[in-house]
């Protein structure tokens, strides 16, 4: 039966192994799909912005209950993971509880107790939160859970990982439960751990009644459940939203660390600009044809910008806070990278079908996000500061947008005027160069208030 077990466990690890290992390189060769951007400047303060975000969550904190409860779940999943070790380890070598055995050799069986217990309470932490998170959802109904593209399978992606869960936190306190029976009866092959509380107060009552052949079963199948899950959910993870959990460190720590609100030139159009006014440029060994003005499919885009696409954890905080959405227009951010990560998963697809020549003849701007909804954007920024994750639509959209302007020409006709005004009379409105100033003119010299006239 031990045999059986091994070769069964190897079986499943290896297997989750590699359908996670596959996953993530398609994942990774999806991201470098996108143009190369520098973000290796500043390590020091990209290492204390990861921190701080990532790790410390503290965006998050700008409405403290959910995201306490939000830090329940992400605690436990990080620590009650470490069990998952002794579960690999027990799996490998047939035996049951492998660090109880370890600790309880040198008189230290105290600490794994203690640590049990510790565990029990996250899983515990862990069922309450996902519980008031599927009340959230499904009951009271936030508004930011709402909205067009929060149809389908993102909503009931949302609902599987929130169950997903909750029954891997009952699957540990089921086996513990039924452990704990066990020891008391001195069963062979289940080694003295301690009194675990949560479990022995909540679970134990329901098997007490049940014979030892009966409570092996439970805890062999709770056991198998847990693992299994894990493995699983590893795998579903990169097909879902919650792909955050991994990505949202490297996606903070190559966070833009320019000033809010200052938006990146291009440097082609820079280069132009720089030599129609005498000012001296680095000379490249060869120039370069410019293939592309502003982005019109994923592949024009940065590997930063796709990155921020998988990372999206379709929350939601920025199309609550985006002035646009708020007045009614079309646009929302969160559908700007849910539709960046559909179209480059498709686009993964067909490349990995058909070789990276292989066209289908779609693009991002078009097929997946419209000229309206781009349009519709202000630049201010508020869905760049309210993401928890440090994602930035904006600088797609602006992307995008330039694409339109500059390659198509097909931006609303007031926009294109003011283009003319700022080409001819170096300012939006139409009036002369030498007129720029006249406005001042006008200034009280005595009270000292300003009073600017519209030229």
């Amino acid at each position: 039966m031990i045999v059986f077990q091994q070769v069964s466990f190897l079986i499943v690890l290896v297997l989750g192994a590699y359908f996670f290992f596959r996953r993530v390189m398609r994942i990774r060769n999806n991201i470098l799909m996108g143009q190369n951007e520098d973000r290796t400047d500043q390590p020091t303060k990209r290492l204390r912005s990861m921190l701080l975000i990532a790790f410390g969550q503290k965006k998050m904190f700008k409405k403290p209950i959910p995201a306490l409860l939000h830090l329940m779940v992400y605690v436990g999943f990080l620590v009650i993971n470490i069990e998952v070790l002794e579960f690999i380890l027990d799996g490998i070598s047939g035996n049951h509880r492998t660090f109880a055995g370890l600790l309880g050799n040198v008189r230290l069986t105290g600490v794994y107790t203690i640590a049990l217990n510790i565990f029990e309470f996250l899983a515990l932490a862990v069922i309450i939160s996902c519980l008031f998170f599927l009340i959230r959802r499904n009951i009271y109904k936030v508004n930011r859970f709402g909205g067009l593209e929060m149809t389908n399978w993102p909503k009931l992606d949302a609902n599987l990982i929130l169950i997903f869960e909750i029954v891997l936190m009952f699957a540990i306190l089921t086996m513990n439960a039924a452990d704990q029976i066990l020891q008391s009866r001195d069963v062979a092959g289940f080694p003295t751990t301690g009194f675990m509380g949560f479990s022995g107060f909540l679970v134990m009552p329901l098997f007490q009644s049940m014979d030892s052949g009966m409570l092996i079963a439970i805890e062999r199948i709770a056991w198998w459940l847990h693992i299994i899950g894990i493995f699983a959910f590893a795998i579903y993870v990169t097909y879902s939203k919650h792909l955050h959990i991994f990505l949202a460190f490297p996606n903070t720590y190559y966070s833009n660390l320019m000033p809010v609100g200052k938006i990146k030139n291009m440097p082609e159009v820079t280069k132009e600009v720089n030599m129609m006014m005498g000012i001296p440029t680095e000379e490249t060994d060869s120039p370069t044809e410019i293939k592309r003005l502003g982005a019109k499919d994923v592949r024009d885009l940065s590997w930063k910008n796709l990155m921020d696409a998988y990372t999206c954890t379709e929350c939601g905080r920025c199309t609550a806070e985006c002035p646009a959405n708020q007045t009614g227009k079309k646009l929302s951010p969160r559908k700007i990278m849910m539709d960046t990560r559909d179209r480059v998963e498709s686009l993964g697809d067909l490349f990995a079908k058909q070789g990276k020549e292989a066209d289908d003849g779609k693009s991002l701007l078009g097929d997946f996000i419209s000229k309206e909804e781009i349009f519709a954007c202000t630049s201010c920024n508020a869905c760049v500061e309210a993401c928890p994750v440090m994602i930035d639509p904006l600088s797609i959209i602006l992307q995008l947008r330039r694409y339109m302007s500059m390659e198509e020409s097909s931006a609303p006709a007031d926009w294109n005027a003011m283009f003319a005004n700022m080409e001819t009379s170096f300012s939006p409105w139409k009036f002369p160069p030498s007129d720029r100033f006249k406005w001042a003119d006008d200034l009280n010299d005595q009270s000292g208030q300003k009073s600017p006239q519209n030229p």
